[in-house]
């Protein structure tokens, strides 16, 4: 290994130490009293060190954000996995929102600092950086529109609305698991398929939606769960 890729390798190696430093922190404290300082004690550096891989804790938060939503991956992937090959429309609409679920479990701490922090900066600031939201979120609308032009939902259905009911319920019951507000014995697995169930059972029957759809001035707009309910 030469003397550039070594220093490469090392520079990677602080950035990814900063990185789970400051995830640890913003989940323990909460990312408003969090200080670069604070991250830089927790990695024994100096804080002015942390300003040559990111320029302000804002970003910090924006590099992690980018990671958990990478890894919570693209709904498009289920129409490549062979279990969905031959899955009516409709059911591929219920394993994109599940992945969502398993996301929660998975990945606690992304979960909770993107959909749960209420204050975090908001993602819209990094319009570009956020693109690949924006198509994800637009391919979940087509696959819902997918069964509608199937007949799985009914024709006039408002496709944002739809996206935003069934993303705001799935996040619900993973905040209640997260948040450690389920009752003895409940499984949160079968809550959040009664919750994908009873949403698609609802939308399949024709319920009016109240709600207006998203004006997509940002890829997607995260916002706190408890916002999104209200919104």
């Amino acid at each position: 290994m030469g003397i550039k890729e070594r220093q490469e390798r090392d520079r990677e190696a602080v950035r990814r130490s900063i990185l789970d430093a400051a995830r640890e922190l913003f989940m323990a404290e909460g990312f408003q009293h969090v200080s670069i300082r604070k991250i830089a004690e927790r990695i024994e550096y100096s804080p002015a060190a942390i300003y040559g891989y990111f320029p302000s804790k804002d970003d910090i938060f924006f590099s992690l954000a980018e990671e958990g939503l990478r890894l919570l991956g693209d709904p498009g992937a289920v129409e490549s996995d062979p279990r969905y090959k031959d899955a009516p429309p409709l059911e591929r609409v219920r394993a994109m929102f599940w992945r969502l679920y398993e996301f929660s479990c998975e990945q606690p701490q992304y979960f909770a600092l993107i959909f749960v922090d209420r204050s975090v900066p908001r993602i819209s600031r990094e319009y570009e950086r956020f693109a690949f939201m924006r198509d994800r979120k637009q391919h979940i609308i087509e696959a819902l529109q997918a069964c509608v032009d199937a007949g799985e939902l009914p024709r006039g259905l408002n496709t944002a609305v739809a996206m935003r009911a069934l993303m705001v319920g799935v996040l619900g019951v993973a905040v209640l698991q997260l948040s450690d507000r389920l009752g003895p014995g409940e499984d949160p697995d079968r809550l959040a398929a009664d919750v994908l169930n009873l949403t698609l059972a609802g939308l399949r029957s024709g319920v009016a939606l109240q709600s207006a759809g998203l004006i997509d001035t940002c890829p997607l707009e995260i916002q706190p769960v408890a916002d999104a309910q209200a919104s």
